[in-house]
């Protein structure tokens, strides 16, 4: 068959093909004999470990390996290990020419002629440090982020107790002193003094009101889906007389940092429905999403196109999106006159156990640091 009567590319040539490997920039690709000396360098690796072909070739390769892996004989066993698998890959600590260490994810594969005879190893070496780096630092963020979620969950529940075990206490027994005075006292003063205790019980309910939004019933102990339905019961339907529903397509629940983080800004949300919406139902939807939790909070309002511009003005907004926004998520809301208003946000979830498993030497095992969904513009 002639080159014109071909009808697929042609194949490269072995001079092409070797060009190809020598030129890559990104991986060290290398071939070592079955002693484990260089015998091919390419210009990755040079780039990578910083040694020339002249100055590598015919050094056995474990010159890579920092002392401790030379005197526990890993790069020995590396190879050994290719042979009696087909393959190896590992990752670890690699040494540069000058002596500096990089991380290093490496592939190891043994080479066979068509007798089986061993005739060397094929390598790929790949610098991981940047993104072992990243995938440190967002572990650490995560790590930081649980421990504030703990942090401001301690403080809002000694807030809470010392609101009702001080404040809401003496505030009650005012309350009962004032019906004795009002009891004892004459015609003219016991009218006033009764709506001095009317106006005491009504700030004791707002201070009730206010412990529970400091530290609400359950969500510790039953979870967030719990949580947020028991929520929507009593506040939403059972206190504001509004509609709700809760949708939810989640197999397991979220991580105790995720699911504080989820039901505070829900629970923003829906007090800013009642605030300002003038609405008559609101819905709830949690649905996991890109290694983490999507939730939208809509209601049926008059909506208000300020909103969406105003958002970093008003506090509430505010909060809800620094909340999102710490745990490595994002924050959006939609609102159009007679549309009712979305609020809509994603935050990663990653258990803290899995956290506390990375040890400091290892790589990051479970995290993707591309794994964050964009927000809707």
């Amino acid at each position: 068959m002639s080159p014109a009567e071909h009808d697929g590319p042609l194949a490269p040539t072995e001079t092409a093909f070797t060009l190809l490997v020598t030129s890559v920039l990104d991986y060290g690709i290398f071939m070592l004999d079955p002693g484990g000396h260089v015998a091919t360098w390419n210009a990755g690796a040079e780039r990578i470990k910083g040694y020339s072909a002249s100055d590598i070739i015919g050094k056995h390769f474990s010159v890579f390996y920092p002392p401790e892996d030379i005197t526990a004989r890993k790069p020995h066993w590396e190879l050994e290990a290719a042979v009696q698998e087909g393959r190896l890959e590992d990752e670890g600590w690699r040494i540069r020419k000058d002596g500096s260490r990089f991380w290093a994810n490496v592939v190891i594969t043994p080479l066979f002629d068509t007798s089986g005879e061993l005739r060397g190893f094929g390598k790929v070496t790949r610098d991981m440090t940047e993104r072992r780096a990243a995938e440190q630092a967002l572990t650490e963020r995560r790590r930081l982020f649980a421990h504030l979620v703990r942090a401001q969950e301690a403080e809002r529940r000694r807030i809470a107790w010392d609101v009702h075990d001080d404040s809401i206490q003496a505030m009650v027994a005012v309350g009962m002193r004032l019906q004795l005075l009002a009891e004892r006292a004459g015609d003219s003063y016991a009218g006033e003094l009764l709506e001095l205790d009317a106006s005491v019980r009504e700030a004791v309910g707002r201070l009730r009101n206010l412990t529970f939004r400091l530290q609400p019933p359950g969500i510790d102990r039953h979870g967030l889906l719990e949580s947020l339905s028991q929520h929507l019961d009593d506040v939403v339907v059972g206190s504001w007389g509004m509609e709700s529903s809760l949708e939810h397509t989640l197999a397991n629940e979220p991580a105790p940092e995720t699911a504080i983080t989820i039901f505070r800004i829900v629970q923003e949300a829906l007090l800013n429905v009642r605030k300002h919406a003038r609405a008559r139902t609101v819905r709830v939807s949690v649905t996991a999403e890109d290694q983490g939790l999507l939730v939208r909070v809509v209601d049926d309002g008059t909506g208000h196109a300020a909103i969406t511009h105003r958002r970093n003005e008003h506090f509430g907004l505010m909060e809800m999106r620094e909340r999102a926004e710490t745990a490595g998520g994002w924050w959006t809301v939609r609102s159009e006159p007679g549309t009712g208003t979305t609020v809509e946000f994603w935050v990663p979830d990653l258990p803290t156990a899995a956290l506390d498993e990375q040890l400091p030497g290892e790589p990051a095992k479970s995290l993707d640091t591309h794994a964050t969904p964009r927000a809707p513009s």
